[in-house]
């Protein structure tokens, strides 16, 4: 599955909607695409969205998208 994750690049500073930021990922099921991103960042997740259908279509024609990886560390 596809999942849209939001973001701030620091757990310090105060989320603002300015400086969200996105990636995209895939992984077997939603715990599994967070705890992906907790252990391979210091990113502070806002939201977790899982893509299919046409928001997938939609977001790979109107954003930057892009699908990022991580290696599993078990």
């Amino acid at each position: 599955m596809i999942y849209k994750v939001l973001y701030q690049k620091d757990k310090v500073v105060n989320p603002r909607r300015e400086t969200t930021e996105t990636l995209y990922m895939e992984a077997d099921n939603l715990v599994n695409a967070r705890t992906l991103v907790e252990e391979n960042t210091p990113y502070n997740i806002e939201l977790i969205q899982e893509l299919a259908g046409n928001s997938l279509d939609y977001e790979k024609e109107h954003a930057d998208f892009k699908l990022t990886s991580f290696e599993n560390k078990k």
